[in-house]
Formats: structure tokens, C-alpha cells, sequence
């Protein structure tokens, strides 16, 4: 069998969405074929992230802030705040669906994005594009729906399978009120499920020194970060 050579291109500088005042500018390749779960597999394990049917990772050049983060579910102790937010939801019922976009999912998507993210990109994302987002894979990919007891729909994660763990590409979630702290929620069920099916990382997107969005990250520990080219373990804060 043939295999096509992976080709990769660097986009345009472009403002960077998590430091003020500096560019950015990503390594991308395509994903697709038989073998676009291998391929990923490999490239996740070298710091990259998927969207869609692209992979990518920063490119910046001079800049190092954005580091792959992975969660070791084996050896990871939920802090006390943590462990209150996993009591606080004892009749959560989850489940996981195939990539298929609901507009149930997107309405909860749209509310999240103006109350948490009104100034950015993905705030003006239409039906197709949120589509896109979720289907548009070329990957093994779940969602995972979040039910509360009445059986609304309080948060969705979007996470594809690798041979090492799960990657978490998106969440969202009811934003009011800020108590509920969904998003941790579904870290921690994210790390049990892990653990649950017997692999040893949760892949948890890019984590940056400064960035005030990404801060959220370094709270769960122990936690690796992909730095010059191999996983190493991250300082304490």
C-alpha cells in the first residue's frame, strides 16, 4: 500500500486570541483517509489539536507561551474545591452520541458564547458552522451530553478517541449561574471515564502562562505539559 507523504503548511500571522498585543501563527496539516486516526493519534502525542479535519499547533516565532496539556487520570488528585463541585451534581446523567449536531446542543451553544465569550470569533458561528464543528470529522469523535434531573441539557464536550486516552476538543455549557461550574464538572467526569476504559491520559487542549482563559487548566494536578519537544511535568503554580 501507498501512503501519501503529510504535507504541512504555517498560516499567516494572525492577533492572538489568549495574549494581548503579540501574533500568532499555527503549523497546520490535513487529516483524512484510513489512516487519519493514526495520524492524529500520533500527532496529538506530539502536542498537536484537531479542528475539524485540520490538525495544528502553534508556530509563533517568538513565542513558546502555548503548551499541550494532558491530565495523567492515574495519579490525578481532585483538590477540595474540586471535590465539592463532584458532590454538588449527583443526579448528572451522561451520555455518550455519535457526532451529530442537535439544535438543542446549539441553543446551549449560543447561550454560552454570549455570556462567556461575547467579543470572540465564535460568538457569530451559524447553524452550519456549528455543524461543521461537531460532524465534520475525519476521527474518532463522541459527544458527551450532560442531563440534569429534569433532563434539560446543561452541558456538552466534544472529545475524539486516541490509543493513549481521550482528547477534549470543546466544551460548553449553561453559563448561569457561575456556581454550577460545569466546566470543571466535566473535566472530572472526563478524567473518571478516562480512567474507567483503561487509558492513561485526558488531553486537554493548550495551556497558557498569562492567559486568563486558559488558567483553569493548571488546576488539575498532576499535569503534563509538551515543552521542547517532549511531555514533561508541570511546576507547581
Amino acid at each position: 500500500m501507498q501512503h501519501r507523504p503529510q504535507l504541512f503548511y504555517t498560516t499567516d500571522p494572525a492577533p492572538c486570541p489568549y495574549l494581548p498585543e503579540r501574533l500568532e501563527r499555527k503549523l497546520i496539516t490535513a487529516l483524512g483517509g484510513q489512516d487519519a486516526d493514526i495520524i492524529h493519534d500520533r500527532l496529538a502525542q506530539a502536542g498537536f489539536r484537531r479542528s475539524h479535519s485540520m490538525a495544528y499547533t502553534p508556530a509563533c516565532a517568538t513565542c513558546r507561551a502555548c503548551m499541550s496539556l494532558r491530565l495523567p487520570v492515574a495519579q490525578f488528585q481532585p483538590s477540595r474545591t474540586q471535590q465539592r463541585i463532584w458532590r454538588r451534581h449527583p443526579n448528572l446523567s451522561v451520555t455518550l452520541h455519535p457526532p451529530l449536531p442537535t439544535e438543542e446542543q446549539f441553543l446551549l451553544f449560543q447561550r454560552y458564547q454570549n455570556a462567556r465569550h461575547a467579543e470572540g470569533e465564535m460568538v457569530t458561528m451559524s447553524w452550519d458552522d456549528y455543524a461543521a464543528m461537531i460532524a465534520h470529522t475525519p476521527v474518532t469523535t463522541y459527544v458527551v451530553e450532560f442531563r440534569d434531573d429534569t433532563a434539560a441539557l446543561i452541558c456538552v464536550s466534544l472529545i475524539d478517541a486516541l490509543s493513549d486516552g481521550l482528547s477534549a476538543v470543546y466544551t460548553f455549557y449553561e453559563p448561569e449561574p457561575h456556581a454550577h461550574s460545569w466546566g470543571t464538572y466535566s473535566i472530572l467526569w472526563l478524567i473518571q471515564h478516562t480512567r474507567q476504559i483503561g487509558l492513561p491520559q485526558l488531553y486537554l487542549g493548550y495551556y497558557v502562562p498569562g492567559s486568563i482563559k486558559m488558567a483553569y487548566k493548571a488546576r488539575f494536578r498532576p499535569a503534563e505539559v509538551f515543552y521542547n519537544g517532549h511531555w514533561e511535568l508541570l511546576p507547581p503554580e
